[in-house]
């Protein structure tokens, strides 16, 4: 199904006990306080033991990816990432790049996914040695770079490193003046004329099929109707309460919640195009791209990208509907695709069911 991009779009003390009756306050006696001592002192030791249980199943995780390194051949590697460990920023960023070459070396599907553990892990050294140098923007960007091409194996450090990172961030984000904020809404406005957008479609792209068009049907009817029927349908008003309607009009929100997070965008009308190419920019970059009168000889689209996995704020912006839910599985993936007034997707056929909703 062709997908017409909207500029829009998408597709987490110890008690007391007191008793207040009518003979007065009621208080625990000094041997209930003992006993209560006793017990809190009895989780702080539990509370310690786990920290100290789970931070040595996380060094035996990263003794496991040393060894499975060595095994591959990458004792500099393994050297490297040691000293980055220690403290040594020149070894982190050597490290980093070796674990690059290795994910550059053939097909993505042959990489061997140790490496991409490994380049989440040196990632993730560059990152903590910039924060402490109070080089937010790098360190945001290397922590980028592990969450896009990295593993999973640290993936919770860094997450957790991130939400630090944006918590504490001493940088002041770039304003936004009204004169953008109104080509924004500008080229939303724009986007609705229909005569466009059919100008936009290649020749025949579309069948003469009707698609229906209905508001807010209940999950039963949608089932019935038109999902076991594999029939298409627009359903109107069923994402109205989400806070994305409203916050992603707002310049100053995205660039404050995502502006320094780096993001995998497309640059071209289509991947069909011979002047197609890919490339790594940060959210402010893009913004200004989709703002930008003169976008149209360097179109940029965030397309098909986890982009909720990777700026948990943005996912707190919406919710999944229920009708996702109508083949009885689980959600496969959810992803975003953010674009300016002239980027498509070319025909294809997807091997799954697809709930494509419209932020605008």
């Amino acid at each position: 199904m062709r997908k017409i991009r909207c500029p829009q779009e998408v597709a987490e003390g110890l008690w007391r006990l007191e008793l207040v009756g009518g003979c007065g306050h009621w208080r625990p006696s000094r041997t209930m306080e003992a006993v209560a001592d006793a017990r809190a002192r009895t989780v702080g030791a539990a509370t310690e033991a786990e920290k100290d249980k789970a931070m040595a199943i996380d060094e035996e995780r990263r003794a496991a990816l040393m060894r499975q390194i060595t095994e591959e051949g990458g004792f500099a590697y393994v050297s490297s990432a040691e000293k980055a460990a220690g403290g040594d920023l020149r070894a982190a960023e050597a490290a980093r790049e070796m674990a690059w070459e290795q994910l550059h070396s053939g097909p993505w599907h042959e990489v061997v996914p140790a490496w991409r553990d490994a380049y989440a892990m040196a990632c993730f050294h560059v990152a903590e040695l910039r924060a402490g140098a109070g080089d937010r923007r790098e360190a945001l960007r290397a922590l980028d770079m592990g969450l896009i091409m990295g593993g999973p194996l640290l993936r919770c450090d860094i997450d957790a490193a991130v939400e630090r990172i944006m918590a504490e961030k001493g940088v002041e984000d770039a304003a936004v003046d009204d004169g953008c904020a109104d080509m924004w809404i500008k080229g939303i406005s724009a986007n609705g004329d229909l005569a466009e957008a059919l100008r936009i479609l290649p020749h025949r792209s579309l069948s003469c099929k009707k698609v229906e068009k209905q508001l807010s049907l209940s999950l039963e009817t949608f089932i019935c109707d038109y999902f076991l029927r594999d029939s298409p349908v627009i359903i109107s008003g069923c994402i109205d309460h989400w806070p994305a309607r409203t916050k992603w009009k707002d310049m100053e929100y995205l660039k404050r919640v995502a502006g320094d997070r780096t993001i995998p965008v497309e640059v071209g009308k289509n991947y069909l195009c011979s002047e197609w190419k890919q490339q790594l920019i940060t959210f402010s970059q893009f913004l200004e791209r989709a703002q930008s009168t003169n976008c149209s000889s360097n179109l940029t689209y965030l397309a098909q990208h986890p982009l909720f996995d990777q700026i948990r704020e943005l996912r707190d912006d919406i919710m999944i509907p229920d009708y996702c839910f109508a083949g009885g599985g689980e959600l496969r993936s959810l992803n975003a695709w953010f674009g300016p007034l002239g980027t498509v997707t070319p025909l294809h056929h997807d091997p799954h069911h697809n709930i494509f909703a419209q932020v605008y």
